[in-house]
């Protein structure tokens, strides 16, 4: 349970039940595999974003992300892809530093003065996500996107980030 535990009644996946939020967040992953293709996390990150937005749930679309060198940009991904749907580039804003959830969610409050929002990521994902915003004193829920089942690959590094979130977490407390 754990982490998941904050996430109860904060996490939806249908469209009738999530509450309107201005701002929907889309945490970053990138758009190719390492061997090739398409990464469908990206893909179903970028669906549920736009699902939200063309149904009047969210204003505008914050996506933060990587950006750690000229060749590799997540933000400018998938805005470009959010774009391709139909979402007007004005309603789209690039976090270029969202390095990890943590700094994508407390940027969103730093940089565009939101406590309150929608974080836009998998179930896995967004249960860490909303721990974090609690733990910031912000108000935030998550839409899931459409997820694939659990590889074990997934699976350690999401143990491993949750376990970074806590020694973060510790940290913050003691200063």
């Amino acid at each position: 349970m754990g982490i998941s535990i904050w996430s109860i009644n904060k996490n939806y996946n249908k469209i009738d039940n999530i509450p309107y939020n201005t701002y929907g967040v889309v945490l970053g992953t990138s758009k190719y595999l390492h061997g090739g293709g398409i990464n469908v996390y990206f893909k179903y990150r970028i669906d549920a974003a736009s699902f939200l937005f063309f149904n009047g749930k969210i204003r505008y679309i914050i996506v933060s992300g990587d950006n750690r060198d000229i060749t590799y940009n997540e933000p400018k991904m998938m805005k470009k892809e959010l774009i391709k749907k139909g979402v007007p580039s004005r309603f789209i804003y690039e976090d270029l530093y969202g390095i990890d959830t943590l700094h994508s969610i407390s940027r969103v409050y730093k940089l565009y003065n939101q406590m309150k929002f929608t974080i836009i990521s998998q179930k896995f994902h967004n249960e860490r996500a909303i721990f974090i915003g609690n733990c910031l004193g912000l108000d935030v829920i998550g839409f899931n996107a459409k997820s694939i089942p659990f590889h074990l690959k997934i699976q350690i590094r999401e143990i491993l980030a949750r376990i970074k979130v806590f020694i973060y977490v510790v940290i913050w407390i003691i200063q």
